[in-house]
């Protein structure tokens, strides 16, 4: 299969203040936002996308600008709803710091796949939605491009840390032990046999060698050699 990065958007005036802005509108990247964005362009630069799929909320398709920019070709963009935020409900609006003193707060960070929020999306249902649309975009993209190709997600935190967590063969309930920060990359490759986590949470390094492609098979014992350099 193809290789996905995902990319969570950059920091947002939102993200500053610990409001939690769901899917409001006109929630744009702020000045260190857009620097994060950028630097994560620059890395991805190197790398021949063949696409660049993005929530369609305003924060995510600023990011995705900002990486097609630095691109020599003219990757596909689309925007898939099914990549947007969490429908927090009636949470959505409000102060983090408020919603930690509610009762639903303890469960969303011990138990995630019971949570509705009031008004909202379960996020059992967010992760299901998510999955399936990297899925389904990956599979397309390989069968355009081949095996090797490599294309960009860029979404939120929480849909980009139920990805990982399906990836990793990982409960729900344990998703929460995943970070994921603004302008972040992490990287998976959806083998025949099962998904690998090539990377998380990466906001530095070169990303040259995924110019390759990546051809996963067995996992080598021992650790392997790493991915080979171009």
């Amino acid at each position: 299969m193809a290789t996905v990065i995902l990319v969570r958007h950059g920091r947002t005036t939102a993200n500053a203040t610990g409001l939690l802005a769901g899917r409001a509108v006109g929630v744009s990247l702020d000045h260190t936002g857009r620097e994060q964005a950028a630097r994560a362009g620059d890395r991805l630069s190197t790398v021949p996308l063949v696409g660049v799929v993005s929530s369609p909320l305003e924060r995510c398709q600023q990011t995705s600008q900002l990486i097609l920019d630095r691109q020599a070709g003219a990757p596909y963009a689309p925007v898939d709803a099914d990549l947007t935020e969490c429908d927090y409900g009636q949470w959505q609006g409000r102060m983090l710091a408020e919603l930690a003193r509610e009762d639903l707060w303890r469960v969303v960070q011990s138990q995630p796949s019971a949570v509705v929020f009031p008004g909202g999306e379960s996020m059992a249902a967010m992760q299901a939605r998510s999955v399936a649309a990297i899925r389904r975009h990956d599979a397309a993209f390989e069968a355009e491009y081949g095996p090797g190709a490599v294309w960009a997600a860029v979404s939120h935190g929480d849909i980009i840390k139920s990805v990982l967590a399906d990836a990793f063969g990982m409960h729900l309930d344990l998703f929460q032990r995943i970070n994921v920060g603004p302008a972040s990359l992490s990287i998976v490759h959806y083998g025949t046999s099962r998904p690998s986590v090539i990377a998380s949470n990466t906001d530095g390094g070169d990303l040259s060698w995924l110019s390759n492609g990546i051809t996963a098979g067995d996992a080598p014992v021992g650790g392997g050699a790493g991915q080979k350099a171009p």
